[in-house]
């Protein structure tokens, strides 16, 4: 006769919240250090870098999906304090530069996935997913439906998300932006005023979700944070002891990107992806170039707007930077928009094309 084992016991609270608090710490040190070192935007990389070492090194991280929420709703209300009339009126020449958006992400899709099949031999459906600069989950949710090498789209797309966190401000300040404290310039919003654009943007942000929107509780933060201070109803910005918080977060969150990959699987995708993201930043650049020939807009904003990183991210980037979040969030907005139209595209295309390789 033999006895049934012993039921394996339920994971207590500590072994859930643990990793939470280890990740938070570690990204609020390495924003700590960064912002002490002078490095730009250093709430987002610092934290981003030391989270990402952490899972490298084999730790246990995390971020609950209740605080990363949270810190997309904050971001989001930070980006809608900055939009003014001035703003609105500005917008009307943002369609010619939502056009030369397009025609970038086209030649960045098509010229990267050129690179990876013919120096580094990926088949064409790992390739185009590899370098679809869109939002990462959206990416990973194609790749799950294909052939595809899971493994390399997931780690390239990372690292792309990585480097571009830590290129962009760098490339920034090169070329002589300067950051300004935006908590200096505007007044902080009340408590109450606050609390009730944090309960209206998550409601916002629960149906964008439920619709399958990208970006679905940072878009809620930015929607009603834009129409409640264009309108007049609600005055100020978040405050800086909340926005921080909310930037280190976010850079965990980013590390967190990289927990569970090995070196073997870095090495082998690091050379690729810092290629193509290289690349794709040299496009994205020249056609931020080409548009401040035609529109009245800071070169080093266009820059950040056209970067082909996260929308969380280089919107959070564009307020660290206090450049205008709200032609920042538009772009990166249109180009999701864009992009879920143009990705299942050239999926097809794609594995039409590895059908006819097949066949021959």
């Amino acid at each position: 006769m033999t006895t049934d084992p012993s039921p394996k016991s339920k994971p207590s609270w500590l072994d859930t919240v643990r990793p939470t608090a280890i990740t938070l710490a570690i990204a609020a040190l390495g924003a700590t250090i960064a912002h002490l070192l002078g490095v730009p935007a250093p709430f987002l990389v610092g934290s981003s870098l030391a989270v990402t070492c952490l899972g490298l090194a084999g730790f246990t991280i995390g971020v609950p999906l209740v605080l990363r929420d949270m810190c997309f709703v904050i971001i989001g209300l930070t980006m809608g304090a900055g939009v003014t009339p001035d703003v609105v009126e500005t917008a009307k020449q943002w369609p010619l530069s939502f056009l030369i958006l397009g025609l970038s992400l086209i030649a960045i899709i098509v010229g990267c996935r050129w690179l990876l099949q013919k120096i580094w031999h990926f088949d064409p459906m790992t390739a185009l997913l590899s370098v679809v600069p869109g939002h990462l989950s959206y990416v990973l949710g194609l790749s799950a439906q294909t052939s595809g090498d899971l493994t390399s789209i997931s780690v390239i797309q990372s690292l792309r998300l990585l480097a571009l966190t830590i290129l962009v401000p760098f490339a920034v300040v090169l070329i002589g932006f300067e950051a300004e404290t935006v908590a200096a310039q505007v007044a902080i919003m009340p408590l109450t005023m606050f609390g009730l654009s944090l309960a209206m943007s998550f409601a916002i942000g629960f149906v964008f979700n439920r619709l399958r929107l990208p970006a679905a509780y940072l878009l809620g933060g930015l929607i009603w944070s834009t129409g409640s201070h264009i309108t007049g109803a609600i005055d100020g910005t978040v405050s800086p002891y909340v926005a921080i918080p909310a930037f280190i977060t976010l850079g965990a969150l980013i590390g967190t990107r990289f927990f569970g990959v090995t070196l073997a699987q870095l090495k082998r995708a690091f050379a690729a992806g810092a290629v193509v993201t290289l690349a794709a930043f040299s496009i994205s650049a020249f056609a931020a170039w080409c548009v401040s020939l035609f529109i009245n807009a800071p070169f080093s904003h266009l820059l950040i707007a056209f970067a082909p990183g996260g929308v969380e991210t280089m919107s959070a980037m564009a307020v660290s930077l206090d450049a205008d979040p709200a032609f920042v969030a538009a772009h990166h907005v249109m180009r999701l928009f864009i992009l879920t139209f143009l990705a299942p595209i050239m999926l097809g295309m794609a594995r039409r094309s590895s059908q006819r390789a097949d066949q021959l």
